[in-house]
């Protein structure tokens, strides 16, 4: 995992066995919080249930203050972590599309495959759907590769972008998080669901 295979640290045969006994354990710590439930998801869009906003929002304020801090340690060279490249156009028609599968089926990619591994019919329905849209992106590729290549904007670092260091970026966004958190806790009083 990361750069142990890519240095040699580990063989690429142990780099995809931990890719699969992380990537189970993922999926575990999913259903476990009740994330292969189409209702919780769907929740977060109408205001009733904001555990997920709060889970990955965490999620990502610590792997971001790991990071950070790994890098202040010395044991992380910020340079050299991957960023995907932007392409503005798709990245905008592919949130629209994934945001509307998302409130239509109340699953995304991965916590789909949650839903179907504990026998959940709307769940593999929903991998189905999955499945077509990306043959369909796959096999009309040239149909929309312009659109698809469109506005390219190297790979930015929002950061970098705001002519921020990557400290006060940080700050600012466990600010914002915790305004997130707030307006989360506010927002689940306000649209109360009982049972789901």
């Amino acid at each position: 995992m990361g750069p142990l295979s890519v240095n040699e640290l580990i063989s690429e045969n142990t780099n995809l066995f931990l890719a699969f006994v992380i990537g189970t354990a993922f999926g575990f710590v999913l259903e476990s919080s009740g994330f292969s439930s189409s209702r919780k998801l769907a929740g977060v869009f109408y205001g009733y249930d904001m555990v997920v906003l709060k889970v990955f929002f965490t999620g990502a304020i610590t792997a971001m203050l790991g990071l950070l801090f790994f890098s202040l340690f010395g044991w992380v060279d910020l340079d050299l972590v991957y960023v995907n490249p932007t392409y503005l156009t798709s990245a905008i028609v592919g949130g629209i599309i994934m945001g509307l599968g998302f409130i239509m089926g109340g699953y995304c990619p991965g916590t789909s495959f949650c839903g179907a591994s504990i026998g959940k019919i709307d769940a593999m329905v929903f991998i189905i759907g999955l499945f077509l849209g990306v043959s369909l992106f796959g096999a009309g590729y040239d149909w929309w590769e312009k659109m698809y290549l469109a506005k390219f904007l190297g790979s930015p670092k929002i950061s970098e972008s705001l002519g921020l260091s990557d400290g006060v970026f940080a700050l600012l966004l466990i600010l914002v998080a915790l305004g997130m958190f707030w307006a989360a806790e506010w927002a689940e009083k306000k649209f109360p669901r009982e049972e789901y």
